[in-house]
């Protein structure tokens, strides 16, 4: 059988190659998630883990590795890092959100408590750290201790601008590029590093990585206001969370002095009602905002796949192409 008739979709396709690796970086994961004194870690890994993620960002760190010729077993290892860091972050964005579903399934911190959900997110944190120092390599250290503190500062600038509809599309781009594009770019960068490539390939690795996460973040902002429910999350969270994201700061900046009193109400103020989240997307809908979101998440995607040219001819670099693609594709 074929690998186009195994795997019809990228991230499906690169799982397929690298399903050696994959199996490694897992057996990694469930090495390193164990505790012999708190039962409860493994517990709460487990159950965010083997949610049926999709392992995105550890496959790119194996994708990019294998893409530049890299032979050695230290990609495993920072696959591992990187998925950790991404469970860490889930758990504490779920506590900030106070969120209740992920990938279709109650949080951990609805199961547990908030506490249990942001002391485990510390323990990966500090796991994620052990297997960055194991590649023996600076650069990587570098790398991914620069995107974890990245990610944490987006987080908190998301925090700050929650509830300000003066929020501007430039803050909004300095939010997902640290709180989401900042661990896909880490992820493509150090494969790169470890196979020994040149600052010019690596940094090709660093805007592939960074465009794909900008787009992936954009169509999961549009996806909250257009998606169905069957996508894991509640349509119009972002909107009860008084989230300033881009179709929502693309609505504001066209707004009546009336329209712009109702989203001060909503968003800035908090003063929701029911039929509330109906005229948010009444006016999203009447100011072309989620076209427009849909359209710079599709340009965001062509970056992606612009950066891709600088790379080693190789099957791989035609499979992260159509990635680009499909993540935008969710939301046609």
């Amino acid at each position: 059988m074929g690998l186009d008739q195994i795997a019809t979709k990228p991230h499906q396709a690169l799982a397929a190659i690298l399903a050696d690796k994959l199996d490694a970086v897992n057996d990694v994961i469930a090495a390193r998630m164990s505790s012999r004194h708190a039962p409860r870690i493994p517990e709460v890994t487990a159950h965010l883990i083997g949610a049926g993620g999709k392992r995105l960002r550890p496959m790119l760190t194996l994708a990019s590795a294998q893409l530049c010729g890299y032979d050695g077993v230290q990609d495993v290892n920072l696959a591992a890092a990187v998925e950790f860091i991404h469970t860490a972050t889930l758990l504490h964005d779920d506590v900030v959100d106070e969120s209740e579903k992920r990938r279709g399934r109650p949080t951990a911190n609805l199961l547990w408590d908030n506490k249990s959900s942001v002391l485990v997110g510390d323990y990966l944190f500090a796991r994620s750290f052990q297997l960055m120092v194991e590649s023996g390599s600076m650069t990587v250290l570098d790398i991914l201790a620069n995107a974890s503190a990245t990610i944490a500062e987006g987080e908190v600038l998301q925090l700050a601008a929650a509830q300000d509809i003066t929020t501007s599309e430039d803050i909004y781009l300095q939010i997902i590029r640290g709180k989401t594009a900042a661990l896909f770019s880490a992820a493509t960068e150090v494969g790169g590093v470890i196979a020994g490539q040149g600052a010019d390939i690596c940094k090709a690795l660093f805007d592939y990585g960074d465009a794909l996460g900008i787009a992936f973040q954009m169509v999961d902002d549009l996806l909250d206001y257009q998606g169905t429910d069957a996508i894991g999350k509640n349509i119009g969270d972002d909107f009860r969370e008084r989230k300033m994201s881009l179709p929502v700061i693309k609505a504001i900046a066209k707004a009546s002095d009336e329209e712009r009193a109702f989203w001060q109400r909503t968003i800035g103020k908090g003063q929701q009602a029911d039929g509330d989240l109906d005229m948010a997307l009444q006016l999203m809908q009447q100011h072309d905002a989620l076209a427009a979101t849909r359209d710079d998440a599709l340009a965001w995607a062509q970056k992606a796949k612009s950066a891709l040219t600088a790379l080693p001819d190789h099957p791989l670099r035609s499979i992260l192409s159509d990635l680009a693609d499909y993540v935008v594709a969710r939301i046609n």
